[in-house]
């Protein structure tokens, strides 16, 4: 009866359903059934007693609840839109031209809350769930590049805080001029993977920069890569392939720098793989640092590889495509 209800009004208000959105309902119906096996569950002391498992079970109840808020929101708009077409039959005018004008505002309002829908409801790449490791690099225009790389950084950093994510640099290393020729950090908090994945790139900037005295226009390049974060128990990794070297940290810093060996790379010896990180004036946060940064390359270089196979695999398989 509840379904009926709903496409009655949808149907008097004249809005054809856009594609895909037939099975939503059905969609909509398992995460309701799903919440509630949510809240029992974390409302068990065993669950509650893995930390892990509580919060990947309170990450999927949040998901579950946004898209059923989502909809109840929906249908609430439609409801009122049906409403509001029963009063384009009245007689009076001066009613008519407010439900008029009160039918694009609520039309507006549930074709934009449809597209949410779609949107959350859809399957999601489990990535996209993650934190992120996040590179910035000075490539084309020397300092010119790492002042924009820098602009860059403290870029991100207002979104990420904006965003209510947490920012933490792994690994830094500062110009001259108030710029980064290379700074890594990483993203935790509400699948930041799935925002910031689109920023892995090449960007670049044209204008008079600050090292630029006759008023010329320069353009300069940064490159950004933004890696989703990876567990150590997903990627096995031998020890022995490991060369883990620590060395005395370099640059800017406190009375310790060039004092204490608190710096580490890590060397994954099968690929050559490095990482490393001086940023911190304790070795073992360093390597753990260290460590996160590699296992991410680790993983992005395999998915590459994965990636050029089954591009090599299609084209034999769909050849030149000529007539011979």
């Amino acid at each position: 009866m509840k379904t009926d209800a709903v496409v009655a009004p949808r149907a008097k208000a004249g809005a054809a359903l856009p594609p895909g959105f037939q099975a939503v309902e059905g969609r909509v119906a398992a995460l309701r059934t799903r919440r509630a096996e949510l809240e029992q569950m974390l409302a068990d002391p065993a669950v509650l007693a893995d930390p892990q498992r509580a919060q990947k079970l309170s990450k999927e109840y949040r998901d579950a609840t946004g898209v059923v808020n989502l909809y109840d929101e929906m249908e609430r708009a439609e409801k009122e839109r049906a409403d509001t077409h029963d009063l384009l039959s009245h007689g009076d005018p001066e009613l008519v031209q407010m439900a008029e004008a009160e039918m694009a505002k609520l039309t507006e309002r549930v074709d934009e809350l449809r597209r949410r829908l779609l949107r959350d409801i859809m399957p999601r790449n489990p990535d996209w769930l993650k934190s992120c490791i996040v590179e910035i690099r000075a490539a084309a225009g020397g300092e010119e590049s790492a002042l924009f790389a820098g602009d860059l950084f403290r870029m991100y950093t207002k979104y990420i805080d904006q965003m209510h994510w947490k920012l933490d640099v792994l690994s830094s290393r500062p110009s001259d001029l108030d710029g980064f020729k290379e700074v890594v950090f990483s993203v935790e908090g509400d699948s930041p993977y799935r925002f910031l994945r689109f920023e892995s790139g090449v960007h670049r900037v044209q204008r008079v920069p600050r090292t630029e005295a006759s008023g010329r226009i320069h353009t300069s390049t940064v490159t950004v890569a933004v890696l989703p974060e990876v567990e150590e128990t997903e990627i096995k990794i031998d020890p022995s392939e490991l060369k883990i070297e620590v060395f005395r940290a370099g640059g800017h810093g406190g009375q310790l720098v060039n004092k204490i060996e608190s710096a580490v790379r890590i060397t994954h010896i099968p690929t050559g793989i490095q990482s490393s990180c001086q940023d911190d004036r304790s070795q073992t946060r360093n390597k753990a640092k260290a460590m996160k940064i590699l296992l991410a390359r680790i993983r992005d270089s395999r998915a590459r590889e994965d990636q050029a196979k089954i591009t090599a695999q299609r084209r034999n398989m769909v050849g030149t495509g000529e007539r011979s």
